[in-house]
């Protein structure tokens, strides 16, 4: 019969981990090699083992540099009975002791048990405990404290780590330059650093550069090699540059002093944004293949970054865009210039049915009030009507005053244009008895209507940053006089209106024809009879 045991690894905490252990001698360290492998900064490569020694259970100390405690006290060797604390280094573990059972013999292990204690080893450990210059004798641009191979190899994805961890935030795409290079610096030993991106055209362009000298503001690169990175997709290095067959045309190299280089491409998915560059310009093999593996590991983070930066900026843009659009048309016409590629607000030629609204009496009303409490009236006002020619597939093109200006058939035309602006009227007319009902305690408000049907000129006018969605022409000028004509609680049409709908589609009556500013002649109107119709 065989006591068992097994250790409890960070016992408490959210990343406990049990490890039975079976007869024979279990070595702990950080090194790969270790049957129990734990990844953490604190351990030595080989640090304790734990093992059955006869019918005792041990665990000793393999002159670690943080030794090896038990329940608060270092010790070199020590019997374990079960229920003890083992430390080495930061590594905490419990032993517990298990059932006994047959004593077999143990089965071949396949691999050592490997523990990654990533919160306590590499998100806790700055840079700055990683950097400070690599060792006297290797050639290596990295600024690693560490000489071994294997550490070196642990402190690089450290690194690549905490870089991650510092590009993970989506930020603006400029902001995202300067924190790239800015870590970069921090990590090579170059004379100059840049990033270079794909602009209109397809040829690159520096968006920003860091050099060890401040004096040296020079940014121009050699196009050979950043052409070279970017057409093969490939990191590059050129550890002397100015012997390097692949550079032996490139005048730009021995132009710029350009003594070693390395570059890589920027490539998130299929497409190269751009290319991480850096250069020596004192001294050739200044990199080595060390330093391409991890460039080229860095700039693969580097361009996720940019991407996620990229993707935030358009993300914005359109959420602006899209609330723009959200100003002027309903939902569904908003979702049209979302859904159909190409589409624009770019001028176009149709034909609108404009409608003017204006408040009866408002001018004289309005004087006997305070500007503010103007204001918080028409707030109140213009929102429900604003709804309505929502509702029916309008466009609000504009306030003016205590006016509301919308046309139907811009951007979008659709034959039923004339009636939904006739409906949208007579809805209108109805919402502000329910408006007027709820101000019971306040003068009514009453409104006159115009509409008339033409063509137009209709886009964004000014900005491409700024929408500012109108109509021009005749045809709302046109509207304009005919809503003058009518009297409160009247609902005007234009003879063009009438005949777009059809007669019998809605109540008219016959209404004197009108004089217009500015037209020759008069204007044949009719009145929607619109307080008579049936709901």
């Amino acid at each position: 019969m065989v006591a068992m045991i097994r250790l409890i690894l960070n016992p408490g905490r959210p990343d406990e981990r049990t490890i039975p252990l079976t007869a024979g001698t279990h070595t702990i360290g950080r090194a790969p090699e270790n049957e129990i492998a734990i990844l953490n900064h604190s351990l030595s490569r080989r640090h304790a083992r734990i093992g059955r020694s006869g019918d005792e259970w041990f665990v000793e100390d393999l002159e670690s540099k943080n030794g090896t405690h038990v329940d608060g006290a270092r010790v070199t060797r020590r019997a374990l009975q079960g229920g003890e604390t083992i430390k080495c280094g930061d590594v905490v573990m419990r032993v517990e002791t298990g059932a006994t059972a047959p004593a077999v013999a143990p089965a071949p292990v396949a691999a050592p048990t490997v523990v990654r204690s990533i919160h306590e080893d590499l998100t806790r450990m700055g840079l700055a405990r990683l950097l400070g210059g690599a060792p006297e004798g290797l050639r290596s641009a990295l600024n690693l404290r560490q000489g071994n191979e294997g550490d070196r190899a642990q402190d690089k994805l450290r690194v690549l780590l905490k870089v991650s961890q510092a590009l993970s935030t989506p930020e603006p795409i400029d902001k995202q330059l300067d924190k790239i290079l800015d870590l970069l610096v921090q990590i090579l030993d170059v004379d100059r650093a840049a990033i270079l991106l794909v602009a209109e055209g397809g040829k690159l362009e520096p968006r920003v550069v860091r050099a060890r000298d401040p004096n040296d503001t020079d940014a121009t690169f050699s196009q050979s090699i950043v052409g070279y990175v970017r057409d093969n997709s490939v990191a590059a290095l050129f550890s002397d540059a100015t012997h390097d067959p692949r550079l032996q045309a490139a005048h730009s190299v021995f132009g710029f002093s350009i003594q070693a280089s390395m570059c890589a491409p920027l490539k998130p998915r299929d497409e190269v944004l751009g290319v991480l560059y850096v250069d020596n310009r004192t001294s050739p093999n200044r990199f080595q293949e060390e330093d391409l593996e991890f460039l080229s590991a860095f700039a693969n983070q580097a361009a996720i970054a940019l991407e996620n930066s990229t993707l935030l900026e358009r993300l914005e843009r359109e959420a602006v865009r899209r609330n723009n659009l959200l100003r002027f048309f309903p939902p569904s016409t908003a979702a049209r210039f979302a859904d159909q590629a190409g589409t624009s607000l770019e001028p176009i030629e149709t034909e609108v049915t404009a409608l003017f609204s204006d408040i009866s009496g408002f001018t004289a009303m309005s004087t006997a009030m305070k500007p503010r409490e103007v204001v918080e009236l028409l707030n109140q006002y213009f929102p429900p009507m604003a709804d309505i020619v929502f509702k029916h597939e309008g466009t609000l093109e504009k306030y003016i005053g205590d006016a509301l200006l919308a046309v139907w058939g811009a951007p979008f035309r659709h034959e039923e244009d004339p009636r939904r602006a006739v409906q949208a009227a007579i809805d209108m007319q109805r919402a502000l008895s329910d408006f007027n009902a709820r101000r019971a305690t306040q003068p009514p408000l009453r409104i006159h209507i115009g509409i008339n049907t033409g063509p137009v000129a209709a886009g964004n006018i000014g900005s491409a940053h700024y929408i500012q969605y109108a109509t021009i022409g005749d045809t709302t000028n046109v509207a304009s006089r005919i809503c003058n004509a009518a009297v409160a609680g009247e609902i005007l049409l234009s003879d063009t209106t009438l005949k777009r709908i059809g007669k019998g589609a809605f109540p008219t009556e016959a209404h004197p024809a009108i004089h217009a500013k500015g037209k020759e002649g008069t204007l044949v109107v009719h009145r929607v009879v619109w307080d008579t119709e049936s709901e």
